[in-house]
């Protein structure tokens, strides 16, 4: 024969207490409901009165909001209003404004994944053009880092850093301990890059004018790496042009900041 042995109070204890906690947690939930039905009730006999009169709280902080946006840009609005009597008109100075305040604008700049492509069209290393072709008009941190790269290639030349007349450590055995050899530096044939202009853009079109005197070629790789660097990774550059007098669509004749025309300094 078995015998079971249970405790009698113990499962109605439980039952009564999980009984107990539904009930006050449906009271809560029903007793919250009807608190946000009371209140939504409020808020709309409000607006209705409000509204009633022609006033409320929130169309009277909108109109003010809306009125100071148009007070503040009145080109917008101008814009605004022409846009449906003459659309032409409208959109030639949208253009306008967007070519003004691009700088003020957000945008997603990144580098391209398409390689940079390098021509060379009569280039004279001591009178010629160096072209750039942008995929789109460059900003100003753009610019600028642009014109900084330059700047840093043109003082390593002037200052002889590439001369590949004396590439001893590049050009030694890598299993090997690094020497150098400082006589035979010393005397290698000097190498000085003359004279740069300043930067000029047009649009997504650049240019600026060297005086490389020597026909050093490793000055023109350090350019190139530097730039299909920052083509890859800051600003997309389609194209890198060596030499010419002419490039695709740059205008001569254009000197005007209006139409897109700036001068950086280098």
């Amino acid at each position: 024969m078995t015998v079971k042995l249970s405790n009698p109070s113990y499962v109605p204890t439980t039952r009564f207490l999980c009984k107990a906690k539904a009930s006050r947690r449906q009271k809560l939930n029903a007793h919250s409901l009807q608190r946000e039905f009371e209140e939504d009730d409020e808020y709309e006999n409000e607006d209705e009165d409000e509204e009633g009169d022609g006033f409320s709280a929130w169309g009277r902080y909108r109109g003010r909001e809306e009125e100071k946006d148009f007070d503040r840009d009145p080109e917008f609005a101008e814009i605004l209003g022409t846009c449906l009597d003459d659309p032409e008109k409208a959109r030639s100075k949208m253009k306008e404004r967007l070519k003004k305040k691009r700088n003020k604008i957000l945008q997603t700049k990144a580098g391209s994944a398409v390689p940079m492509k390098v021509t060379f069209n009569k280039f004279n290393f001591s009178n010629s053009y160096i072209w750039f072709e942008f995929y789109n008009t460059p900003l100003d941190k753009d610019v600028a880092l642009i014109c900084d790269t330059i700047r840093s290639w043109h003082i390593i030349g002037r200052l002889g850093g590439c001369n590949s007349m004396n590439m001893q450590l590049s050009q030694s055995p890598m299993d090997k301990r690094p020497s150098y050899d400082a006589i035979q530096g010393a005397n290698v044939t000097p190498t000085a890059f003359y004279n740069i202009g300043d930067l000029e853009i047009q649009e997504n079109l650049a240019r600026i004018w060297v005086d490389i005197g020597t026909s050093e070629s490793l000055l023109l790789d350090v350019l190139i790496n530097a730039l299909t660097q920052i083509s890859s990774d800051i600003v997309g550059i389609k194209q890198l042009m060596f030499g010419g007098s002419e490039f695709e669509n740059w205008k001569e004749n254009l000197t005007s900041e209006d139409a897109g025309y700036s001068v950086h300094k280098i």
